[in-house]
């Protein structure tokens, strides 16, 4: 008789992209440092992008809905990662708004069962020129719109 392996649960909405931890990620403790969980959310949200043909390669004006900056950050650490190897980072959108959004992630296990960290983040899509607030493009806003979290 073999034993089958745990399902993992199902996402009721966003995804899950690998992210990997390295032992020089943990601090003196043995722990990831608080500050290497939003590096490994932003390299998770860059690695989306990419997929969807958006990024940034040094040209501000040609970064289009990737010319934009952080408003705000909230975290909050659940339990700590005590080891390097492969994690997951569960990505959505909580609120896609003309100019800017909201986004939603957790750090968490590679099945998406456990949770280490959640929190949000609050972008604003900039004018490359005057770096003053602008409206996100038609084709972004319609691939952000498969990651918005349903209503409850």
């Amino acid at each position: 008789m073999t034993a089958e392996a745990p399902t993992a649960p199902a996402l009721a909405h966003g995804r899950l992209v690998p992210v990997t931890v390295h032992f020089d990620d943990l601090d003196a403790l043995g722990m990831l440092h608080n500050a290497r969980y939003p590096v490994m959310v932003e390299r998770a949200w860059t690695q989306h992008w990419r997929e969807q043909g958006y990024g940034f390669d040094g040209d501000w004006a040609a970064a289009g809905d990737f010319c934009n900056v952080v408003k705000e950050l909230r975290i909050s650490y659940e339990a700590p990662v005590t080891r390097p190897g492969t994690y997951a980072v569960h990505l959505w959108l909580e609120r896609l708004g003309t100019t800017g959004l909201t986004y939603g992630f957790r750090f968490c296990s590679t099945d998406g069962s456990r949770t280490y960290a959640q929190g949000t983040r609050v972008l604003v899509r900039l004018d490359a020129d005057t770096l003053r607030p602008t409206a996100w493009s038609d084709d972004f806003r319609a691939s952000g719109r498969e990651l918005l979290r349903p209503a409850d």
